[in-house]
């Protein structure tokens, strides 16, 4: 029985890396833009679900202005920051993002009216999903509405383990590359440092024997 627990426990941890949900606020007296950064391995699909409101002060709620958007960025920090997505997106809606490369992705959020920054508070719900194309997809709002379903999804939550264990691999590999290199560089440099110096004395000792012959010293 305790082991059943066990495998059942580690289940649902597995099950709860693969999702998030969390708001957020923006504009107002919080920052104009949002960002957060994901790991994201080649051929990932990164799927959100958003709901942003603005907060009214009389009546101290949050609505849904309808000239309210939001605008959404994806830069690849690995890539000196280039920019793969930026999209203009209702308050209420969904997005998918395919990862081209492996590497840290940096994602933006701001609140928009037309188009200038929102002038009041919003607060924003996201809900973020990762995986694979034939396991996530936006379009279908049924594997986005609650998170119990994706739980559920054991295959794809192992299928995110195996990625970003490929992906500390490549970390691995890249970091024992590198460190090979300056290796390599340090022993070559070594190298010439010992045969420079060998050759300095060898001229040094020719030159003196040259002085002292000269001076029948020897």
């Amino acid at each position: 029985m305790h082991c059943i627990l066990s495998v059942l426990s580690l289940v649902l941890a597995i099950c709860i890396q693969q999702v998030s949900a969390f708001h957020f606020y923006l504009g107002g007296d919080k920052p104009q833009e949002q960002c957060f950064y994901q790991d994201l391995h080649e051929d990932t699909v990164l799927a959100t679900k958003h709901h942003a409101m603005e907060y009214d002060p009389n009546t101290q709620q949050y609505t849904r202005p309808s000239n309210l958007y939001l605008q959404v960025t994806i830069e690849e920090v690995f890539d000196n920051n280039h920019r793969v997505y930026n999209q203009k997106l209702e308050s209420v809606g969904d997005a998918t993002f395919t990862a081209f490369d492996s590497g840290e992705h940096k994602i933006c959020y701001r609140a928009m009216s037309g188009g200038w920054f929102h002038p009041s508070k919003v607060k924003v719900i996201l809900d973020i999903a990762r995986g694979t194309s034939a396991n996530i997809d936006s379009s279908n709002s049924k594997k986005l509405t609650t998170l119990a379903e994706r739980v559920r999804d054991i295959n794809a939550k192992m299928e995110h383990i195996k990625q970003e264990q490929h992906l500390m691999r490549e970390r691995e590999a890249s970091f024992r590359d590198q460190s090979e290199s300056t290796n390599a560089n340090t022993i070559k440099w070594t190298l010439f440092q010992i045969v420079a110096l060998g050759a300095t004395c060898a001229w040094q000792l020719h030159h003196l024997r040259g002085f002292f012959m000269k001076q029948k010293l020897v």
